[in-house]
C-alpha cells in the first residue's frame, strides 16, 4: 500500500519556460544587440545544445564536455559550469549573456506549475500522505516552491547537488524513503524520466511516469497519482 510519494521536479511538478521566453527575458538585461534573425538562430542553437536547464536534452555533447555533462548534477559548480559551457558552444556573442541566462533559469518566474500540481499536493497533505521532492539539480529549488505556494505541501527535499549523488542511483531514493520514515515498497515515485526516475524501481518502489510536456498541454497528468493511493 502506498503511504508516501516522491516527486521529480522539472517536467513533473513544474515546467521551465520555453527557450524563446528564456532568451527574451534576459536580453534587456544585457548590452547585446539582436535582430530577429539573430534571435531565431540563438534559440535554435540553445535548443540543440540543451543549454536551458530543465529544457530539451542536447542533440549532442562536445567530447571535451562529456564528463562534466554526465556529472553536472553532483555539485552547484559542476551544474553551472556544464550549462554555461553548453550555452557558449552555441556561439553566443558574450560570456555575460551565458551567465545571465543561467541565473534566469533559477528564478521562480522561469517556472510554471502544472495545472494540477497544487491540487494534487494539497490532496496528499489532506490525506496525511508525506511528500518528498527528489531532483537531479545543481541549485536550491526551495525558493521556487515557496514562490508558487507549494512548499507547505512538501515534507522534504532530496537534491542531488546537496547529497553528492544523483538519480538513478538507488541511494538518493533510499535517503528519501528514510526521511519519510517508510519502506521503499510503500513510497510511490512519480517522474518523467524513464531512466533517472525509474531507478527507484530497483529499490522496490512503485513508479509512475508522466509526460514531460509544456504546462498548458498537460492539464491533468498527475490525476492517476491519487488513484494509485487506493
Amino acid at each position: 500500500m502506498v503511504k508516501g510519494v516522491m516527486f521529480d521536479f522539472s517536467g513533473t511538478l513544474l515546467r521551465i519556460e520555453s527557450t524563446e521566453e528564456w532568451l527574451s527575458a534576459v536580453l534587456p538585461e544585457t548590452a547585446v544587440a539582436t535582430s530577429g534573425k539573430d534571435f531565431t538562430h540563438w534559440v535554435r542553437q540553445l535548443t540543440e545544445y540543451g543549454a536551458l536547464p530543465g529544457g530539451p536534452h542536447p542533440l549532442h555533447v562536445p567530447a571535451h564536455l562529456e564528463e562534466l555533462w554526465h556529472e553536472r548534477d553532483l555539485s552547484a559548480d559542476q551544474h553551472r559550469a556544464a550549462f554555461t559551457a553548453m550555452a557558449l558552444e552555441t556561439g553566443l556573442p558574450s560570456p555575460e549573456l551565458a551567465h545571465t541566462l543561467y541565473e534566469r533559469h533559477m528564478t521562480p518566474a522561469a517556472w510554471q506549475p502544472y495545472p494540477d500540481t497544487g491540487t494534487t499536493l494539497r490532496e496528499l497533505r489532506e490525506r496525511g500522505i508525506p511528500v518528498a521532492v527528489v531532483s537531479n539539480i545543481g541549485w536550491d529549488l526551495r525558493p521556487v516552491f515557496r514562490a508558487h505556494g507549494l512548499d507547505e505541501f512538501v515534507d522534504t527535499y532530496l537534491l542531488s547537488f546537496e547529497l553528492g549523488t544523483q538519480k538513478p542511483d538507488p541511494g538518493i531514493f533510499r535517503a528519501a524513503c528514510d526521511r519519510l520514515g517508510l519502506a521503499p515498497c510503500e513510497v510511490l515515485m512519480v517522474g518523467d524520466d524513464r531512466t533517472a526516475d525509474g531507478g527507484a524501481g530497483a529499490l522496490g518502489c512503485p513508479v509512475h511516469f508522466v509526460d514531460h510536456l509544456p504546462a498548458d498541454q498537460r492539464p491533468a497528468g498527475l490525476a492517476p497519482v491519487l488513484d494509485l493511493l487506493g
